[in-house]
């Protein structure tokens, strides 16, 4: 990893972590969070409650299951996939004002003794082999540099039987030079590949078995968002700071634009081990 990746890695946690530090304490932006996606944990993905519900069921989830959530920032959907299914769930990520977000919504909503809070990097999981029967993580890789790495730490981490749910925002395929640019621009800071997900995926030891264009509901939600963050634009900018809030509407800005030319995609794959062994 070179160092100006890096530098953009950490820029990159450094936000989601005053994000995360100010969001959950929100009332306006809880508001149109349940308006938007239908919960209420100060979540940064665009996985919504029927979403969640959705992956439930793909994962099988229930009381004997050890899920993981990579990347789960303050806790949705992992701590409500656990809440719904009865599961125990392992919550990983790096801003430490998300995890602390998280582990007390574990403890409002009974859970702590179902919930494990851990401060780790997606592509150097901190488990033994085999340790889970099922991972989540919502629209992370498009927000990290070691793509290829994290879906190997997976691998190594999930039962032979075990299954993986996860989306993620990418660039659509065949667009020119100027449209490519239009689309990194509006993505998440690091939604380049040089590859694509299919074939990461294989390469990290996984079949597919599902896989599904969510492109419309993202571009639905991320549209009533956007409006309803901008006619509360100074409650935006008490959580988010007049710089950090000048920058993410604009920000915002590229990606309406990209929705609206279709060069977004937002995708939702669901995986299984290759061959049912463990690597």
């Amino acid at each position: 990893m070179d160092m100006l990746a890096t530098e953009k890695e950490r820029s990159l946690i450094d936000r989601f972590s005053r994000t995360y530090a100010h969001l959950t304490h929100s009332d306006k932006m809880l508001e149109i969070e349940r308006a938007v996606c239908g919960c209420d944990y100060g979540c940064t993905s665009w996985t919504t409650r029927e979403e969640a519900d959705n992956a439930c069921t793909m994962l099988t989830l229930d009381s004997r299951t050890r899920l993981l959530e990579v990347g789960t920032g303050s806790g949705w959907p992992g701590l409500y996939l656990a809440k719904r299914s009865g599961c125990n769930v392992s919550l990983i990520d790096l801003p430490m004002e998300g995890l602390l977000a998280a582990k007390k919504r574990a403890e409002v909503d009974g859970m702590s003794d179902r919930c494990r809070v851990v401060r780790a990097d997606g592509a150097a999981l901190p488990f033994q082999s085999a340790s889970f029967d099922a991972i989540y993580h919502s629209d992370v890789l498009c927000c990290l540099v070691e793509k290829q790495a994290v879906l190997d730490a997976c691998r190594r981490v999930v039962d032979r039987n075990g299954k993986m749910v996860f989306s993620v925002i990418l660039i659509a395929p065949g667009l020119s030079d100027e449209d490519y640019k239009r689309a990194a621009a509006g993505g998440p800071t690091f939604i380049e590949t040089s590859a694509q997900y299919p074939d990461m995926i294989e390469q990290a030891g996984w079949d597919i078995t599902a896989h599904a264009d969510l492109t419309a509901d993202y571009a639905n939600s991320f549209k009533n968002m956007y409006a309803r963050e901008r006619a509360n634009i100074g409650e935006f900018e008490q959580v988010h700071g007049p710089e950090g809030a000048a920058d993410l509407m604009a920000r915002r800005a590229h990606t309406l634009d990209a929705l609206e030319r279709n060069l977004l995609r937002r995708e939702i794959f669901s995986v299984v081990p290759v061959g049912g062994a463990s690597i």
